[in-house]
C-alpha cells in the first residue's frame, strides 16, 4: 500500500485489523475527501469518508455502518489476500466521483447492480 499510495498512513486496531487514512481527489476540480479503509482480512473492508461529510442518504452507502458501498458482494468476493491498492482504493477514487456528479445532476452514472433485498448481507 506504501509503495502506491504513499500519503496513506496505517494504523492497527483491534484484532490487529488495519485502517488506512489518506486523501483522495476524484479529479482536479473536485474536493480533496480524507477516507479511511479498515482492512479486517477475508471480511469486506469499510470506507468511510471522513471529510468532507458526505450528504444525507447517498446512494450506494450503508447507513448502518457509514460506509461506501463499493461492490456487491455477491459479484465480487474479498479475501485479505487482494490488494487494497489495487482494488479498494481505486473503486473509493471511482464513487467519489460519481458522487460527485451525482450531487450535480440527480443522477448516479457510476456502475450499479441490482440490490435483492430479500436476503440481508451482513458486512
Amino acid at each position: 500500500m506504501k509503495l502506491h499510495y504513499p500519503d496513506f498512513e496505517c494504523f492497527r486496531g483491534e484484532e490487529d485489523n488495519l485502517y488506512f487514512i489518506g486523501k483522495i481527489q476524484p479529479s482536479e476540480t473536485m474536493p480533496l475527501y480524507t477516507v479511511s479503509v479498515h482492512f479486517r482480512g477475508n471480511k469486506m473492508p469499510h470506507v468511510k469518508v471522513i471529510e468532507p461529510e458526505l450528504v444525507i442518504n447517498p446512494p450506494h452507502f450503508y447507513d448502518d455502518k457509514k460506509c461506501l458501498c463499493l461492490y456487491k458482494p455477491s459479484n465480487f468476493s474479498w479475501s485479505g489476500t487482494k490488494p487494497i491498492y489495487n482494488y479498494i482504493i481505486p473503486w473509493t477514487a471511482c464513487w467519489l466521483y460519481f458522487y460527485e456528479v451525482w450531487k450535480e445532476t440527480g443522477t448516479w452514472y457510476g456502475p450499479e447492480a441490482e440490490h435483492n433485498n430479500t436476503k440481508k448481507i451482513s458486512i
